[in-house]
């Protein structure tokens, strides 16, 4: 197994480079050289497996031995023992055929745990093997921070900087990340949004030059490969208690950086038969419009009541645009760094191909309180905002109502008090461990929204 970058221009690297690593060094996104693909007996007989097994069985080919398979057990299982529900990723039935994968029964109530989770595990094992030492450098819109500074706090050989919109997330977000003890954290609030989060941070990995010499980057965001690999599990988990792989299944995932959707993309290409893969998005709509109307082209950023979904340029779209374009990594380029300057279309054959798999719709944040209040009233069961507009847009994208949908929960309604409230509903209180949350001492620096500004801090830090 080797991994290839989507601009065509790196060389080919192992799972464990690209694991230390973030962009390629062309600026393209690792993706793998060819996909594993599992005979429908293979995926039957992984049917009431325990998760952290099934992940096993899925994560094992992209890893290619680099780790011992005794080893990659370990870390697999110890990544996802201390989640609140035996079953790690719980199903609920809310409709017939409509159903709700729980992805918030980690650490820090969030679908980035299961990835980030493992992550860390991955990074301390290699670090320590090899005696190297890091800098971690991510960019959040709300809930990757805490699930990586859950995830790396304890590894010995990592130094943690984490970029959130300042006053753009919520506080519950927020102190999840900014009350994290440890001398290697360190949360940096700039006076921007997560686009210029990310931009900053996809800067930084570009010109590396900053570094004291012993260090370099990694990435937390999913432009780390390993996040995307973790998160192709849970689409098999949920499938094969629906009756996959002997009947398909149908996803609707709250998109904001492509990169969970995109999880759902690789599964059907591994085996899984997935019907129909819908994009639910708030008013910040790209993909969208590209899907609905084929207008590729930036829009204004807006606050929402579902900010995990506050994003603009969805960094993972460039990996399913590789494939789109026939992983033509010229092509890919082009079409990517033309974002803000035209209209972008793409070709009508092209479009399509996507629309035959993809479906996609936007939800306003009244719709979403309105959807958080019905859903709690029919079934009592709460919805977060994101989780909402997946639930909506399931409902409007369904193709086949005999093809079970199945929705991701991606975060605790908990993190989102405002929509709650706004739904007329009380928010539900903070879970066992995180009862003392708004008690916790927070550390965060404000910086301006310019890259020397980060990168002067960051190198002030590991001085």
């Amino acid at each position: 197994m080797k991994y290839i970058s989507t601009r065509g221009k790196a060389p080919a690297s192992s799972f464990e480079q690209v694991l230390l690593t973030g962009l390629a060094p062309d600026g393209g996104l690792y993706v793998p050289e060819t996909l594993p693909r599992f005979s429908k007996e293979e995926i039957a007989s992984w049917a009431g497996l325990p998760y952290d097994e099934l992940a096993f069985h899925v994560i094992k080919p992209f890893v290619n031995g680099e780790i011992p398979d005794e080893v990659l057990k370990q870390l697999i299982t110890n990544s996802y023992r201390d989640f609140s529900h035996s079953a790690v990723a719980p199903m609920r039935n809310i409709n017939s055929n409509e159903w709700v994968l729980e992805l918030y029964c980690g650490p820090t109530l969030a679908f980035k745990d299961f990835a980030l989770q493992l992550l860390g595990r991955l990074l301390d094992y290699v670090l320590i093997r090899d005696d190297k030492k890091v800098a971690v450098l991510g960019a959040t819109s709300g809930d990757t921070g805490s699930a990586a500074l859950e995830g790396c706090r304890h590894c010995a050989n990592i130094d943690l900087f984490i970029l959130h919109p300042y006053q753009r997330v919520s506080e519950v977000q927020r102190r999840q990340m900014t009350s994290v003890p440890g001398e290697n954290v360190h949360n940096i609030a700039i006076r921007g949004n997560f686009d210029d989060c990310q931009k900053i941070v996809k800067t930084a990995f570009g010109d590396q030059s900053f570094l004291p010499e012993d260090r370099q980057l990694v990435a937390v965001n999913s432009i780390n490969w390993a996040r995307i690999m973790a998160q192709i599990v849970y689409y098999f988990y949920a499938a094969l208690q629906v009756g996959a792989p002997h009947r398909p299944v149908s996803f609707s995932v709250p998109t904001g950086n492509f990169g969970d959707i995109y999880a759902g993309y690789l599964a059907r290409g591994m085996g899984l038969p997935v019907d129909q893969l819908v994009i639910a998005t708030n008013h910040n709509d790209i993909l969208h419009r590209l899907i609905s109307q084929n207008d590729y082209s930036l829009g204004e950023l807006k606050a929402s009541l579902s900010p995990s979904m506050d994003i603009m340029v969805s960094s993972n779209f460039e990996r399913y645009l590789f494939d789109l374009f026939d992983r033509d990594g010229e092509a890919v380029e082009k079409f990517v760094t033309a974002l803000g300057e035209t209209q972008q279309q793409l070709p009508e054959a092209l479009l399509q191909k996507a629309q035959s798999l993809f479906s996609s719709y936007a939800v306003d944040d009244e719709t979403t309180c309105k959807v958080i209040a019905e859903i709690y009233q029919d079934t009592g069961f709460l919805l977060d905002p994101h989780t909402a507009i997946g639930v909506e847009a399931a409902r409007r994208c369904h193709r086949n109502p005999a093809v079970p949908m199945i929705s991701l929960a991606t975060a605790h309604p908990v993190k989102f008090a405002d929509a709650v409230k706004k739904a007329g509903l009380e928010n539900p209180a903070l879970p066992l461990h995180m009862q003392d949350l708004f008690e916790r001492e927070e550390r965060y620096d404000v910086l301006d929204n310019d890259i020397s500004a980060v990168t002067g801090y960051m190198r002030q830090q590991l001085c």
